[in-house]
């Protein structure tokens, strides 16, 4: 049995696989801190609709897209980084992360796609999607017969 040094590259297409590592390579060291970006989100279901809530604080309303098709909710963005301009002054420690993001959730059948609507207040994104009328609990009454 021969030892054979392990090479994660020599596999790769050389056109093609190593393209897609620098491509990689470089959204993720793109970003000033050199982490990728994914805003946190809450969703929360009632009788009537569910409510999805994302923290996208220091993103302008512009820059966010929201989509629902084929049952998918996909909100995209992009929070940007402003570089200081000037000699004087400068960062001293960079934490939140910047660049793109996108978030996809898949929705249950029950959400009624034509109602759906989405707001921006104060740094979070919020998107009601209503439920349809066929999915709502409905109270039955029982009726009582005495022999």
């Amino acid at each position: 049995m021969a030892l054979v040094r392990y090479s994660p590259f020599a596999e790769l297409d050389p056109f093609v696989g190593f393209k897609a590592l620098e491509d990689s390579m470089n959204r993720m060291f793109a970003e000033p801190n050199g982490r990728p970006w994914v805003p946190p989100v809450d969703i929360v279901e009632n009788q009537n609709e569910l409510v999805v809530k994302a923290d996208v604080p220091d993103v302008k309303f512009e820059d966010i897209d929201v989509k629902l098709e084929n049952g998918t909710l996909t909100i995209r963005g992009e929070r940007k980084f402003e570089k200081q301009s000037g000699e004087k002054g400068g960062w001293h420690r960079i934490e939140r992360s910047y660049g793109t993001f996108e978030r996809s959730f898949t929705l249950p059948e029950t959400v009624d796609p034509e109602k759906v609507k989405a707001d921006y207040t104060n740094g979070t994104l919020t998107v009601t999607l209503p439920k349809k009328e066929v999915a709502k609990p409905r109270q039955v009454k029982v009726e009582v017969k005495h022999n």
